[in-house]
């Protein structure tokens, strides 16, 4: 009697952002917590929403949605930080993602992993590694590593060039029209 090869499982764990279900590698996350006041670093690119204290531990938060969409994510109650684990030159380090919720942890088998289509996902499919099949859903597996490179934080913040196509550019900022000056009290 012969069985077929099964195929190994692999685990993410999902949350939403700005409406869309991602999936990120649960290896690659360390911990879960609520979103606390972050502060600000000057300079730091406009996805990346602060810093925050972890025991100690200096960790940068990404904001998804201001990545993707070009504007900060609405706080609420639910809002927490995933903390993911980067491969770096020294060792390991460490991120934050901001996620409007947190869902589950889910079990995908390579065959349930699709290839990112080039045409209608609103995001750059260069950050994903995949669309994961849930049951009559798709969630966006996302790259951790090229997502949160230095390198594309920083692109971000540039003008798409207008030569290249990307999927990501974010909507220029809108001119700001001068208010007429209001009339000295006659």
């Amino acid at each position: 009697m012969m069985t077929a090869p099964t195929s190994e499982l692999e685990q993410y764990l999902t949350f939403h952002m700005a409406g869309e279900a991602f999936a990120v590698g649960i290896l690659q996350v360390r911990e879960i917590l609520r979103y606390e006041t972050v502060t600000r670093v000057p300079g730091s690119p406009r996805a990346v929403r602060g810093a925050m204290n972890v025991r100690g531990s200096v960790v940068p938060v990404v904001d998804l949605r201001m990545t993707f969409e070009g504007q900060e994510s609405t706080l609420t109650p639910k809002t927490c930080v995933v903390l993911v684990e980067l491969p770096q030159a020294e060792g390991t380090g460490v991120m934050g993602l901001l996620a409007d919720t947190v869902d589950q942890v889910i079990d995908l088998r390579p065959e349930d992993i699709e290839p990112v289509p080039t045409l209608g996902v609103r995001m750059d499919a260069r950050y994903l590694s995949g669309l994961g099949r849930l049951n009559q859903q798709f969630v966006l597996i996302l790259d951790i590593a090229r997502t949160l490179s230095p390198e594309a934080l920083a692109a971000r913040d540039e003008p798409p060039s207008p030569a290249v196509p990307n999927d990501l550019a974010l909507a220029p900022e809108p001119a700001v029209e001068p208010h007429p000056a209001e009339p000295s009290g006659a």
